[in-house]
C-alpha cells in the first residue's frame, strides 16, 4: 500500500478539488454501453463494437473488445464485475465534480485538536508520515514534491489501507474473523462521522473532511479482506477482477481526489479515475503473478481456473510448482494482460497535477519491471520471487521524474478519447472470459 508533516499554514482560499479540471461528467453518466462516442477534443469519430464474453479471440488474431454484459447459466444477461466497478467510478467522479464547484477556506493549525479526542492533528499526521517512510520508501520520496496538504492526506489514506491489509496478511491474520472485519467497518463509519478511535484514525477523519472521497471505496476494500477469508479460488477473470478492484483498484480511486488533476488537462474526471483503477489492477495482477508460489504454499490460487484449464493446467500443477512449456505459455498471456493495464494507466498519470505525478510514475515503472524479472527467471514464480534491484530502482526515479514533467497539453494521445468508460480487451490467445488488480 501506500503517506505528512503538518505545518502552520495561513488561511488559503482554494478550490475544494485542489486543482481538478473541468469535466462534463454528468454528460456521460448514462452512456454506459454507447455504440459510438465523439470526444470534444478528438479529431475523428471513434466507434466501439462490443462482442460476447464467449467470443473466441483466437478467431480474430487481435485484441477483443468485451461487453459489460455476460450471460449466466440460465442464459440471462447479468452485469459483469467491470460494470459494477464502473458504477463506483461514476459515483466518485460525480462526488468530485460537486465538491469542486464550491470554494472552502483551509486553515490548518498544528495545535488543532481532533473533535472528541485528545489527539493533536500534527501528531496524528506526523505518525502517518513515519509509517509511510518505513514501509513505502520509494513512494514516500516521490511525495516530497507534493504540496503539504496532499502529503498529509495521502499518508493518512495509505496508513488506513495498510492497516486494513494487515488484518488478513499481518502477524495476527490467523486470528481475524468475519466479525472482526465487521467491527473494523463500524469503526470506519465512526471515523467518517468524526469519531476516530485512535491517532491514525484521526488523521484520516481530517482528510476525508477536506477531500471528496467516498466511504464506499473504503468499505469495498474491507470486502476484499472478507474475500480473502472465505475464498481461495477464482473460477474466471470476472471473479478475479472484482477481487482486484476491492483490494487494489480502490486505493487508486481513493488517491485521485488528493493527487488532483492538472488545470490544463482536457481529460474528463471519469477518464482519470479509469486510469487510476487500471494502475491498481495492473499492480495487483503483478503481485499475483509474482507470488504464485507463496500463495500456493498457503493453499491459495489467485489465477482464473478456466484459463488454467484452457492452458492444460490444473491446481495440482500449481501446487507441484514445476515450470513447463504449458506454464510458460500461460504466464506469457497473463503478463501481456498486466502490461495492457499499465499502458491504460499511463494515459491518466500525465493528467494529474504536476507535483503528484512523480510518485505515481515511480510506482508504475517499478512495478512494471517486476514483470520483466518474472520473464528473466524463465517464468519460475514458484520458487523464485521476482524483485527489482536497488540499482534499478534508483535508475527508475530520474526516469519517473522526467515523465512527470510532461504536461497534459504536450502529451500526444495515441489512444481513443478517454471521455468514455474503459474498454476491456484481452490478448490474442487468452481466455475469452478475461477482463480487467496490491494484494
Amino acid at each position: 500500500m501506500t503517506f505528512s508533516l503538518l505545518q502552520v499554514v495561513s488561511p488559503i482560499e482554494t478550490s475544494a478539488g485542489l486543482g481538478f479540471a473541468d469535466s462534463d461528467s454528468s454528460r456521460y453518466a448514462g452512456r454506459v454501453l454507447s455504440s459510438k462516442f465523439v470526444g470534444k477534443n478528438s479529431r475523428k469519430k471513434v466507434r466501439w463494437s462490443f462482442c460476447s464474453l464467449h467470443d473466441n479471440p483466437k478467431q480474430h488474431g487481435k485484441l477483443t473488445v468485451l461487453s459489460s454484459l455476460v450471460a449466466n447459466t440460465a442464459g440471462e444477461a447479468v452485469m459483469s464485475s467491470e460494470q459494477k466497478v464502473y458504477d463506483v467510478v461514476l459515483r466518485q467522479a460525480a462526488l468530485v465534480k460537486d465538491h469542486k464547484m464550491s470554494k472552502i477556506v483551509v486553515n490548518v493549525k498544528p495545535d488543532m485538536v481532533i473533535p472528541g479526542t485528545t489527539y493533536l492533528l500534527k501528531e496524528a499526521y506526523d505518525r502517518c508520515r513515519e509509517v509511510c517512510a518505513e514501509n513505502a520508501k520509494t513512494f514516500y520520496l516521490g511525495t516530497l514534491l507534493m504540496t503539504p496538504e496532499r502529503q498529509r492526506a495521502i499518508s493518512a489514506i495509505s496508513v488506513w489501507c495498510r492497516r486494513t491489509d494487515e488484518l488478513v496478511d499481518g502477524h495476527n491474520a490467523s486470528h481475524i474473523t468475519p466479525a472482526a472485519l465487521d467491527r473494523w467497518e463500524l469503526r470506519l463509519e465512526d471515523l467518517f462521522a468524526g469519531r476516530p478511535y485512535d491517532m491514525l484514525d484521526a488523521a484520516l477523519t481530517d482528510t476525508v473532511s477536506r477531500f471528496p472521497v467516498d466511504i464506499q471505496l473504503f468499505k469495498d476494500m474491507i470486502e476484499g479482506m472478507r474475500m480473502d477469508l472465505k475464498k481461495s479460488r477464482y473460477e474466471n477473470f470476472d471473479e478475479l477482477y472484482l477481487y482486484c478492484y476491492y483490494v487494489a483498484g480502490t486505493v487508486g480511486l481513493m488517491s485521485v481526489p488528493v493527487m488532483g488533476i492538472a488545470m490544463e488537462s482536457k481529460a474528463t474526471i471519469e477518464s482519470v479515475y479509469n486510469a487510476a483503477l487500471a494502475l491498481g489492477i495492473a499492480n495487483q495482477l503483478t503481485n499475483i503473478l509474482r507470488d504464485v508460489g507463496e500463495d500456493a504454499r498457503r493453499g491459495r490460487i489467485y489465477l482464473p481456473l478456466d484459463e488454467l484449464a484452457e492452458a492444460g493446467l490444473s491446481d495440482e500443477d500449481i501446487f507441484n510448482g514445476k515450470v513447463t512449456d504449458k506454464w510458460r505459455n500461460f504466464m506469457k498471456v497473463q503478463i501481456k494482460r498486466a502490461r495492457m493495464f499499465f499502458r491504460q494507466a499511463e494515459q491518466g498519470v500525465t493528467e494529474l497535477s504536476q507535483a503528484s505525478r512523480w510518485p505515481i510514475w515511480a510506482s508504475l515503472l517499478l512495478y512494471r519491471q517486476i514483470l520483466d524479472e518474472i520473464e528473466a527467471n524463465d517464468y519460475n514464480n514458484f520458487t523464485k520471487k521476482a524483485y527489482v534491484s536497488k540499482a534499478k530502482k534508483l535508475l527508475s526515479l530520474p526516469m519517473a521524474y522526467g515523465k512527470s514533467l510532461i504536461s497534459p497539453s504536450s502529451h500526444a494521445q495515441s489512444e481513443p478519447p478517454q471521455n468514455n468508460r474503459p474498454v476491456n480487451v484481452i490478448p490474442s490467445g487468452g481466455n475469452p472470459a478475461a477482463t480487467i488488480c496490491s494484494k
